[in-house]
């Protein structure tokens, strides 16, 4: 079974005027499990939308949404909170770090929402992505690419079956990029998680063998295009 599954996804947002804009219309899209792809698009695409609707952040008008054989578009907010935490990492393009804890405590909040804190596991992950004498440091005392670090470690803190990677490396220069691509792609590799990774960056896509344009899975991005 894939580990994401998506059929005849419609989500719509109100315009100032008071209209319905449609923004996403996936007809069918899968994910197998510990696949690695990269999305590209223009700016306003649906992205984003697209991310935040498979981490049941947003809720759709119509259609699945099956993480790991869950159908998270039918669950209540709190159902999807928990669906979230126990099979998606979301690693956000600001890292939406809580400022006011530490890197170690960032991570383990993140699992309060899973399994339980393993404060073990979370100082194994800091460990991993280099963090081993940062671990007491809040973000404002880290870099952005130290920050990028914590995120993923927090990302993965409960083993999930996908990670979702919206412009991770959008905040860091082409090396500190490179790098940061290489450290997610191997950790997500290690706990055989699929990887779904939204970049602009032609660079960074270049080193994904799966690369899908989100035209060829939004029908209205594919408009836009013709257009």
């Amino acid at each position: 079974m894939p580990v994401l599954q998506i059929k005849n996804l419609l989500k719509s947002f109100a315009t100032p005027d008071g209209k319905s804009h449609r923004v996403i219309d996936v007809p069918s899209f899968e994910l197998a499990a510990g696949q690695h792809i990269g999305l590209r698009g223009e700016s306003g695409s649906g992205k984003t939308t697209l991310l935040n609707l498979i981490a049941g952040i947003l809720t759709p008008d119509a259609g699945s949404i099956r993480v790991d054989g869950v159908d998270i578009a039918t669950l209540k907010e709190s159902g999807r909170d928990r669906a979230r935490a126990a099979n998606i990492g979301y690693i956000f393009q600001t890292f939406n770090l809580l400022h006011g804890y530490t890197a170690l405590e960032n991570v383990e909040l993140a699992m309060r929402f899973g399994n339980g804190v393993d404060h073990a596991r979370a100082a194994a992950l800091l460990q991993r992505v280099g963090l081993a004498d940062r671990m007491k440091y809040r973000p404002a005392q880290l870099s952005t690419g130290q920050q990028q670090r914590v995120a993923v470690a927090r990302a993965l803190a409960n083993k999930p079956k996908l990670v979702l990677a919206d412009e991770p490396t959008g905040n860091l220069d082409f090396r500190r990029a490179s790098e940061a691509l290489a450290l997610i792609r191997e950790v997500c590799g290690e706990c055989g998680a699929a990887l779904m990774l939204v970049s602009h960056d032609r660079e960074i896509l270049s080193a994904f063998e799966t690369v899908r344009d989100i035209s060829d899975i939004n029908r209205l991005a594919q408009e836009s295009v013709s257009n």
